[in-house]
């Protein structure tokens, strides 16, 4: 994942960019909140978040593809909390289930 913090680039940005698995749940000038779901073997667009701390509420199965062609395998259980740094990516679910994430993106 990209180690630099940066905040979150407004043309990336996964609500305006793929509003059928992001939405806003609440914002203020510290953290924003997204809901994120994902249908089985649904895909997203190459989108950006800033530092989030991630709440799995299903067990997940993914793939993260970067903006360099790297690939990264993402396997959660429900439950699992997970730090990301700042990173621009296109998820894509593996899952046979839908899932659903909590994402707590920080702002500076």
């Amino acid at each position: 994942m990209a180690t630099a913090r940066m905040p979150q680039p407004t043309a990336d940005d996964p609500v305006k960019v793929d509003p059928k698995h992001y939405k806003v749940e609440f914002e203020n000038d510290r953290v924003r909140v997204l809901r994120i779901k994902y249908g089985a073997g649904e895909k997203s667009v190459m989108h950006s978040h800033p530092e989030t701390i991630a709440v799995f509420l299903n067990d997940a199965h993914g793939k993260f593809t970067y903006p360099d062609g790297k690939t990264e395998d993402i396997n959660a259980k429900a439950g699992t909390v997970q730090h990301m740094d700042a990173h621009t990516h296109l998820p894509e679910s593996r899952s046979k289930k839908p899932f659903e994430v909590i994402a707590v993106e920080l702002k500076r």
